[in-house]
C-alpha cells in the first residue's frame, strides 16, 4: 500500500510544493484539512478529500501529517496527532514562541517528528555535505548564505484571494519577520552541511523598505562548537531580480558555492574551487528532485522504521537558540 500523507492547512506551500512532492515520492495524499471552505474547494477540484477540522481528518487514518497552518497555529493539530499516535512532520519554525516549541516537544517525542527543514534534503546540499565530509576543502573555517526575496506590505500568496491578509507579516501569527520565516532553514541547514551545532547566534533586525510591524531584513552571525563561523542574510527587502539565494562554505583547501539551491525548487548549481590551483569544478546532483520531494521521501522511509536524521531533541535545541537571539534582537528594531 502506498504511504498516505493528511495536509492540516493547504495554503500556497502545501498546494503547490508539498502535495506535488507527495505524488512525485509515489505517496497518496488522502485528505486535507482547512477552515477556509475556498482551500477546501481547491483541494477537492485537485482530487482530495477535504475537511475543515484536524479531528475529521485524524478519522482517516493517514500514515503522516503534514502541519503547514500559520506558526501560531503549530501546537494544535499536534497535540490531536499525538493522542492519536499519527506521525508528524512540521513546517519550520517549530511554532511562533518559546513556549510553543517547549510544548510540542513535550508532547511528539511519542511519534515520529521532524521539523520540515526541507533545504537539508535538497540534492545538492545531500551532495556538498559528502564533499565537506570528504575532506574536498579541508578544514571548514566558515559557512556563508544569503537567502532573500520581496514581501511587501500587498504582498499575498500564489493563488489567494484579495482580501486575504498575509500572516507571514503579523507578529503573532508568525512570530517575526523576515528572520523568523527565513532564517532558520540556513541555521539547520549549516549544522547538517558541518555535522556540529550552532553554540553562539547574535541576529540584527532591521524594518527598512515596507511598512508592516515585522522585521524586513536581518543578518545573524554565530560561531559552531567546533570554531567555525557563521553568517546569513535574510531579507523580504530584495528585489527578486538581484542575485539573491547563495550559499558558500570556505574551508583552509578550498571553498564551495551554491547558486539557487537555497528554496523550495529542484535545480541550481555547486561549484567547488580548489585553494591552491583556483581549479574549479562542478558538483553533480539530482537537479529535478525538489527538496519537497526528497523530505517526503525521507520522512515516510522514517515512519516506516528506516534510519533517518529526523531530530525532535536538535530541532528544539536549536528553536531554544535561535528564540534567545532573536528575544535581544527585539531591542535592535
Amino acid at each position: 500500500m502506498r504511504f498516505r500523507w493528511g495536509i492540516v492547512g493547504y495554503g500556497w506551500v502545501a498546494r503547490d510544493h508539498m502535495a506535488p512532492a507527495i505524488a512525485a515520492a509515489g505517496h497518496e495524499l488522502a485528505i486535507v484539512a482547512d477552515p477556509s471552505a475556498d482551500a477546501r474547494v481547491e483541494a477537492e477540484r485537485l482530487g482530495t478529500a477535504a475537511v475543515a477540522t484536524t479531528a475529521e481528518m485524524l478519522e482517516w487514518r493517514p500514515d503522516a501529517i503534514y502541519v503547514a497552518t500559520p506558526n501560531s497555529r503549530h501546537l494544535a493539530p499536534i497535540i490531536e496527532a499525538t493522542r492519536a499516535g499519527i506521525a508528524i512532520l512540521c513546517e519550520k519554525p517549530m511554532a511562533a514562541t518559546l513556549d510553543d516549541a517547549e510544548a510540542i516537544a513535550n508532547l511528539a517525542g511519542s511519534v515520529i517528528y521532524g521539523t520540515a527543514f526541507d533545504q537539508r534534503h535538497h540534492p545538492a546540499h545531500r551532495a556538498i555535505r559528502e564533499e565537506i565530509a570528504s575532506g574536498a576543502i579541508g578544514q571548514v573555517t566558515a559557512v556563508r548564505i544569503n537567502y532573500a526575496c520581496w514581501v511587501d506590505s500587498r504582498w499575498r500568496s500564489p493563488g489567494s484571494g484579495p482580501d486575504q491578509a498575509n500572516w507571514r507579516a503579523d507578529p503573532v501569527a508568525a512570530g517575526g519577520g523576515a528572520v523568523m520565516d527565513l532564517a532558520l532553514h540556513g541555521l539547520d541547514l549549516a549544522q547538517m552541511l558541518l555535522g556540529e551545532p550552532l553554540a553562539r547566534l547574535h541576529i540584527d533586525l532591521q524594518r527598512r523598505v515596507h511598512d508592516y510591524a515585522v522585521d524586513d531584513g536581518g543578518m545573524l552571525s554565530g560561531r559552531f562548537a567546533n570554531g567555525a563561523l557563521f553568517q546569513s542574510h535574510v531579507a523580504y527587502n530584495c528585489p527578486e531580480s538581484l542575485p539573491r539565494r547563495r550559499l558558500e562554505i570556505i574551508g583552509d583547501r578550498g571553498g564551495i558555492v551554491a547558486l539557487d539551491t537555497m528554496g523550495q525548487s529542484a535545480g541550481g548549481s555547486a561549484m567547488l574551487t580548489c585553494g591552491r590551483s583556483g581549479i574549479g569544478r562542478s558538483i553533480a546532483f539530482d537537479e529535478n528532485r525538489s527538496p519537497f520531494e526528497a523530505q517526503a521521501t525521507a520522512f515516510a522511509a522514517a515512519v516506516q522504521g528506516e534510519p533517518h536524521d529526523f531530530s525532535l531533541n536538535r530541532d528544539l535545541t536549536l528553536m531554544r537558540l535561535f528564540a534567545g537571539a532573536h528575544d535581544r534582537a527585539v531591542l535592535c528594531l
